[in-house]
């Protein structure tokens, strides 16, 4: 699926990228901007600004006004909206980063890029083609694991339509 999220979103573009989702984020895109590409690349605008939400809707957009104080609670009104299976599947990932679809690296390729113990320790390992960066199920694996699965219980608990988001 195809999003664009506002600027006051960033940590949700990166646990959707994670997923395998494109989306744009760009923190210095206005309003018309936003609703502007919506629209051309027929992206569902994300967002936290309920103004925003109301011009797009207005508009025929596809949007969705992003309510929760946790990454975890975001996630599961996104993914129950839309329907997205809520795990991160290396293969389909993303660059949190830049959003370039990440690929297998080998290790020894690696080795002058990692911290020692990161080299010593682990051994499967993605780089994004584009920035390059380098990721690995690390002990920060833990709590993105945890994220997810209080996202699927908090998603078990949500009744809701796009529409009664704001109500």
């Amino acid at each position: 699926m195809k999003f664009l999220v506002d600027g006051m979103l960033g940590k949700l573009t990166r646990w959707l990228r994670m997923m395998g989702h494109d989306v744009t984020y760009n923190v210095q895109l206005g309003d018309k901007e936003l609703l502007e590409i919506a629209k051309v690349e027929q992206r569902v605008l994300l967002t936290r600004d309920l103004e925003l939400y109301k011009r797009a809707v207005i508009g025929g957009l596809d949007a969705f006004y992003v309510e929760g104080q946790t990454e975890s609670e975001r996630l599961a009104k996104v993914t129950k909206c839309y329907g997205l299976i809520l795990e991160i599947d290396m293969d389909k990932a993303r660059c949190p980063v830049c959003n370039t679809l990440i690929r297998p690296a080998q290790k020894e390729q690696l080795k002058n890029q990692l911290k020692p113990n990161t080299y010593r320790y682990y051994e499967q390992f993605w780089q994004c083609p584009n920035c390059e960066q380098i990721y690995w199920q690390g002990a920060h694996w833990k709590q993105i694991t945890t994220t997810l699965t209080e996202a699927q219980q908090k998603r078990g608990t949500i009744c809701m339509t796009r529409e009664s988001s704001l109500t």
